[in-house]
């Protein structure tokens, strides 16, 4: 996804805060929302766009501007009524990209059902690991291996497409290694660096997380 885009958070707990947070330092456009004036006034302190609102109410949405948001967040599991309503009007809305937190694999099944785009559990995926796959175009999904170095999965570019990872030099390029092709649900290890890539490949490489701009 692009960093232009337009974010929404809902639900600031340690979760929706790690994101919008996230999403914040990068640059991004971000609306941060909880029913909770406390929540809000202390997150306000780092997130410019923080607003008190009870999102499971129609009308609160459509003041708050929803149906220009590109992508919005619900990260309130821990009521799953109040998730599926704000899935459910978000998605009446017509927000191109619903990611929905939730607390168990029953409430996943559920909110995938009533149309959230992606469902994550906290447990296994964390705020600030979200953010930065958001943020970051043409990767797939993020690992941090450390606070340093980081293990991507991402599709080929366009202009790699018929080239073998001889010609692209991508470590010398951009301080990546690879690791592994992703081909039709295949992992392969053990690479021919003569091998032209396709765009139905993905790259799985390891990265110093500093230099992860070189690839936007």
């Amino acid at each position: 996804m692009k960093l232009n885009n337009s974010y929404a958070v809902f639900g600031l707990g340690k979760y929706g805060r790690a994101v919008a947070e996230e999403l914040v330092r990068s640059g991004a456009d971000v609306i941060a929302v909880d029913k909770n004036e406390s929540i809000v006034e202390e997150a306000a302190l780092k997130l410019p766009i923080c607003k008190c609102a009870d999102i499971t109410d129609p009308e609160v949405m459509s003041r708050l501007g929803i149906a220009n948001v590109d992508v919005a967040i619900v990260a309130m599991a821990e009521s799953l009524e109040a998730s599926v309503l704000a899935v459910t009007l978000l998605k009446e809305a017509k927000v191109p990209m619903v990611i929905a937190k939730c607390g168990s694999e029953m409430h996943k099944k559920i909110l995938t059902r009533i149309g959230a785009d992606k469902v994550v559990i906290p447990e296994l995926e964390s705020g600030i690991r979200l953010g930065k796959s958001l943020l970051s175009s043409g990767f797939t999904d993020i690992i941090e291996l450390s606070k340093d170095v980081s293990m991507i999965e991402m599709d080929i570019r366009e202009e790699w497409v018929g080239k073998n990872l001889i010609e692209l030099s991508l470590r010398k390029k951009y301080s990546i290694n690879v690791v592994a092709l992703r081909k039709e649900n295949e992992a392969i290890i053990d690479i021919d660096p003569s091998m032209k890539l396709t765009n139905e490949m993905k790259l799985i490489v390891i990265a110093d997380t500093n230099k992860l701009k070189k690839l936007k």
